[in-house]
Formats: structure tokens, C-alpha cells, sequence
């Protein structure tokens, strides 16, 4: 544990940034999931699901969670299989 004061500070919000970070891509990786899943069942909720998907996929690249090139290529390989 750092004795800087700044340094302590530091470490909560680096631990609250993390905590946070994680849940956003926790999300993003949950809508992947299931727009890919319905889209292969090819459900009728596949839209919605995949434009759930596109728009975490783009808040985490915004974020900078995830490359933005990444983001682009798990969008378009979704848009594929649509």
C-alpha cells in the first residue's frame, strides 16, 4: 500500500475504474454472445439483439475497452452471418 497520499488515491480510483471496465465488457461480450446465437438460430429477435450488440461493441471501443479495429471486425463478422 503506497504512504503518498495521491498514490492512495490513485489506487481507489484505478480499483473503481477496473470495477467498472470489467462490467462494460462483461456486457459487450454477453450481447456478442447471444446476437451470434440468435442470429445463427436465426430468431426473430436477431435484429434487436444485434443492434444491442453493434452499439456495446461501439461504446467499448469509445471507451477504449477494446480496439477500435477489433470492434469493427466482430461487428462485421456479425453483420455477416445477418
Amino acid at each position: 500500500m503506497p504512504n503518498i497520499k495521491s498514490a492512495i488515491k490513485r489506487v481507489k480510483t484505478n480499483a473503481t475504474a477496473n470495477t467498472q471496465n470489467a462490467q462494460v465488457k462483461s456486457a459487450m461480450r454477453t450481447a456478442v454472445k447471444k446476437a451470434d446465437a440468435a442470429l445463427v438460430a436465426k430468431d426473430e429477435n436477431a435484429k434487436e439483439l444485434l443492434s444491442v450488440a453493434v452499439k456495446s461493441l461501439d461504446k467499448a471501443a469509445s471507451k477504449g475497452l477494446i480496439h477500435k479495429n477489433a470492434a469493427s471486425r466482430q461487428k462485421a463478422r456479425l453483420m455477416k452471418k445477418a
